[in-house]
């Protein structure tokens, strides 16, 4: 499970990278289908990460507000921030049992297993998004292939 949270954070990485191409007002966009905009987008990702994450571990959602980081270098900061928390946590639960989650946001409950297959399936289904995004300003998205990353240097033990 780990390697495919650390694919989603490398292509993440890669496509704030890609993003420096560009101009604030390119970033943030309105923008056909979507979270909206490029930038907004990066965030929703991460924010929601974050917060089934935090689901899952029985802890109190923290909410992030877009207005605070409406820049391209406040989400990469956010991101790395709170994605060394995930990973600790992720490194410390190698099994993950199906047991019930509830959260505060969806009257629903889950298992583990399904919130964390979720969190990882909504980036990817993001990430296409930005994709489509970049090849209606004509430029090349970033390469989603799986296979040929080192995933290794990106988790240490």
């Amino acid at each position: 499970m780990l390697n495919f949270f650390v694919y989603n954070w490398q292509v993440r990485d890669e496509w704030f990278q890609w993003c420096h191409q560009l101009c604030i007002d390119e970033l943030l966009k309105r923008r056909t289908g979507g979270a909206g905009s490029i930038l907004y987008t990066l965030f929703h990702i991460i924010d929601v990460e974050y917060s089934w994450i935090r689901g899952i571990q029985h802890k109190e959602d923290r909410i992030f507000s877009f207005k605070d980081y409406r820049t391209l270098e406040k989400i990469e900061m956010l991101s790395t921030k709170l994605r060394n928390e995930i990973i600790e946590f992720l490194k410390s639960n190698k099994e993950f049992n199906d047991g019930v989650v509830t959260v505060a946001w969806d009257e629903n409950e889950y298992t583990k297993n399904d919130i964390l297959h979720h969190v990882i399936v909504h980036e990817i289904h993001h990430i296409g998004q930005l994709s489509v995004w970049a090849r209606e300003i004509a430029l090349p998205p970033v390469p989603a292939n799986y296979i040929g990353r080192d995933f290794k240097s990106y988790v240490k033990d």
